[in-house]
């Protein structure tokens, strides 16, 4: 499971403001009210349709966004140890902004970024003391309302490579050209495809993680996240392989993607 995405975390300022739209394109509930963190915001489980979570909802309090922490997406990679890979990452560039932390029934955790800026997280996870088996399925390529692909926007694809190689061990041999600006370099993990390190950055995009969520009618999803207060930054356009994608921003300014193929 090392360096399998394992959980993604919106954060927002107003949980409220955007569970309406993540209801229509992807049939999600975030909960009204949520569990209290020691810094004062608070955390919320998403919920699936299949009665499973997608993620979670941190609220972005007014000293975080005083810090320079904006709404988006943040993604959540497996470890065996969490303050091994930190020191790691450490080792290989990366500040960290939150040491490795235990989260009572939830794991061990810290919050860091790459060299290049992209923030991300690191978990050794405890499973449900019921389910001492239990995986992660956020992560489900094919599978509406999860996780199908994770695009990682930089600067510097080879910088990238490198530091995400020799942290996790993937792979990442093959590649797409992308002009001037390097190729577009598919990443895999034990034969999975993971996603993909995109040098090629749109504008006013962060250097940052970009999770595409899977959709049964890319067309559908399309018009409910217009009508639910979404901004479409990139029009629907096919990809190799036949689904279809496009990227918006939720109604707090959060930059998310989605994919899926087109309805009968």
């Amino acid at each position: 499971m090392t360096g399998t995405p394992i959980w993604y975390e919106l954060m927002t300022p107003d949980p409220a403001a955007v569970a309406p739209f993540y209801r229509a394109v992807l049939g999600w509930e975030i909960p009204a009210e949520g569990h209290a963190m020691p810094n004062g915001a608070d955390y919320r489980a998403i919920g699936r349709t299949d009665g499973g979570n997608a993620g979670g909802v941190l609220t972005l309090t007014p000293q975080m966004a005083e810090h320079g922490v904006k709404p988006a997406w943040f993604p959540y990679f497996h470890v065996d140890d969490v303050d091994q890979a930190v020191a790691k990452a450490r080792d290989l560039g990366a500040p960290v902004f939150i040491p490795p932390t235990t989260m009572e029934g939830a794991g061990r955790m810290a919050m860091l970024a790459d060299p290049q800026g992209a923030s991300f997280y690191l978990m050794e996870p405890t499973p449900p003391p019921d389910r001492p088996d239990a995986q992660s399925d956020v992560f489900k390529p094919r599978a509406p309302g999860h996780c199908w692909w994770n695009e990682l926007q930089t600067p510097d694809e080879p910088a990238s490579t490198a530091f995400y190689t020799s942290l996790f061990g993937w792979s990442a041999e093959n590649a797409m050209p992308m002009g001037e600006k390097g190729d577009y370099r598919f990443i895999e993990h034990d034969g999975v495809g993971l996603g993909a390190i995109n040098p090629w950055m749109p504008d006013g995009m962060p250097v940052s993680w970009l999770p595409y969520f899977g959709v049964a009618d890319i067309e559908a999803a399309k018009a409910a996240a217009e009508s639910s207060g979404g901004t479409i930054t990139h029009d629907i356009h096919e990809v190799p392989g036949g689904d279809f994608i496009f990227t918006a921003t939720d109604p707090a300014g959060a930059p998310v993607a989605f994919v899926g193929g087109k309805g009968a």
